[in-house]
Parts: structure tokens; sequence; C-alpha cells
């Protein structure tokens, strides 16, 4: 069967939570679960990595406006991510061209990041951080969820994959105003800040 399935829902959870991906399929894989995670996925060294920036991931991601910021980071290492590891279980499988399945991977992953960034910022417009915990442990447990499932059933997996990143776009295209008022107020407060921290003239 072809890896494309996989491929394209790894790439989207990728966007996510890069790290929860790596750390579930190299885990997966020294389980024995599934032969399609290649063996560089399984390194202990990879899979310490993983978990410890996915913990750093797992708090920051909680927290008002710190999301936003660690989004900001992420928007290169998501999708560049998604791509490795798309590349690398084409590689596993050989049933799909290398660069084809980062292409499908990294576009994916940008994709999905761009919708979780865009309504992150929607969401910070809320004044209490409850929201945030919220929509980050949905986030988290989708990952794991349809990861999981995509190891066992990759087409349904893939398919309820591209429903969400179609439901995620639909989603932020009707917050548009909400995000664009969030990306004023943090302007406006930059602003106060800087003009807050500049010596009076004497």
């Amino acid at each position: 069967m072809s890896v494309l399935p996989l491929v394209f829902t790894s790439g989207w959870a990728s966007g996510i939570n890069a790290y929860a991906v790596v750390l579930l399929l190299g885990v997966a894989g020294r389980a024995g679960i599934t032969d399609e995670v290649p063996p560089s996925l399984q390194r202990t060294d990879v899979l310490l990595i993983a978990a410890a920036l996915f913990l750093c991931e797992a708090v920051a991601d909680k927290i008002p406006y710190v999301d936003s910021a660690w989004d900001a980071v992420h928007t290169v290492i998501r999708p560049v991510a998604g791509a490795v590891v798309a590349a690398l279980l084409a590689g596993q499988s050989g049933s799909l061209s290398e660069l084809a399945a980062g292409a499908v991977g990294g576009s994916t992953a940008l994709a999905s990041h761009l919708v979780k960034a865009g309504t992150r910022l929607a969401v910070n417009t809320s004044p209490e951080p409850a929201s945030n915990i919220v929509v980050s442990l949905a986030e988290d447990l989708g990952v794991a969820g349809i990861v999981t499932f995509a190891l066992f059933h990759p087409l349904p997996a893939a398919i309820i994959a591209a429903v969400l990143l179609v439901l995620g776009v639909t989603v932020v295209l009707l917050l548009l105003s909400r995000i664009r008022r969030a990306l004023r107020r943090r302007r406006e407060r930059k602003e106060r800040k800087n003009r807050n921290g500049t010596p009076a003239p004497t």
C-alpha cells in the first residue's frame, strides 16, 4: 500500500505539534507496532530530544501570547519537520519518492500550522486563559489520536485529517476580524511598551 495517506496525516499533525509526531512514530516503531517507521526516528537520542521539546511545547502552548510567540518561532520548524518525517517515511516504504513525500508533508504541515497559529491569535483575544488550555489539550489529543489511528488505518486517518484541515481553514477565515483585532492590540501594546521604555527628554 502507498505510504501517501500516512505522509499526509503526519504532515497535518506536524503542523500542529511536530515533536509529538516524532515521539509517537518513534515509540511505535520501537515497540514493533508498525514497520513503516524508519530507524532514524526510533533512535534513543531522537526520542529523548523529541520528548523534552514536546514537554516545552505542552507548557508554552497553554499560556496566552506565549503560545503565539511559540507558533511564530515554529513557522519554519514545523513545515521542515513535516517534510523530513514524510521523506523518511517514504524512504522506509519505497512506494513513494522522498522528494514528493517531502513536498506533501511540508506543504500540509505549513497549512495546518497557519490554521493553528491563526486560531490561537483569535483565542488570545479572550481575557481568560482557560480557552488556551482547552484548545491546546484538544490539539494534543487530536494529534495523538489521529497519528495512532493512521498507523493502523492510514487512509481513513488521512481523510479525517483532510476534513479537519478544511474545517480549520474555514474557521480561520470566519475569525479573520478577531485575528486582526488581536494583532492590532499586540501592536498597540508593543508601541506603549516602547514609549514607556524611552527615557524622557531633558
